[in-house]
């Protein structure tokens, strides 16, 4: 992929959008850049959930030192969650390329819905 004048602003604007998202709901900023980067940027599948990954680590980052220096964050109740989050993390790193693209959109489609779904009914 080719990164143009146009493509680099349009990587710029899903950044933000990923990064609000981020901060304002304490995740969930890939979310919204998995289909931004498919279908607005034009990235291929496998580097389009990559690409998140990767963009997202540093927006959680970001993120989590803005929630830790209000005194947001409770690390008794997350280190749970990170060592879990690791071994996924590693597990799905290793296994990424021998899932179909196709599967995953699904995947990934369906967990967006059962979110919003969730979040509606509460």
């Amino acid at each position: 992929m080719e990164i143009d004048g146009k493509t680099k602003l349009k990587l710029a604007v899903t950044g933000a959008v990923s990064g609000l998202l981020n901060g304002f709901f304490g995740g969930g900023g890939g979310m919204a850049l998995v289909p931004l980067l498919r279908g607005w940027v034009g990235l291929e599948d496998g580097k389009t959930f990559a690409t998140s990954v990767a963009v997202m680590l540093p927006l959680c980052a970001v993120s989590a030192a803005a929630y830790a220096l209000r005194g947001g964050i409770s690390l008794p109740a997350a280190w749970p969650y990170l060592l879990g989050g690791l071994a996924g993390g590693i597990v799905s790193g290793l296994s990424f390329k021998r899932v179909p693209p196709g599967l995953l959109r699904r995947a990934f489609a369906l967990l967006i819905l059962a979110g919003g779904v969730r979040s509606v009914l509460r």
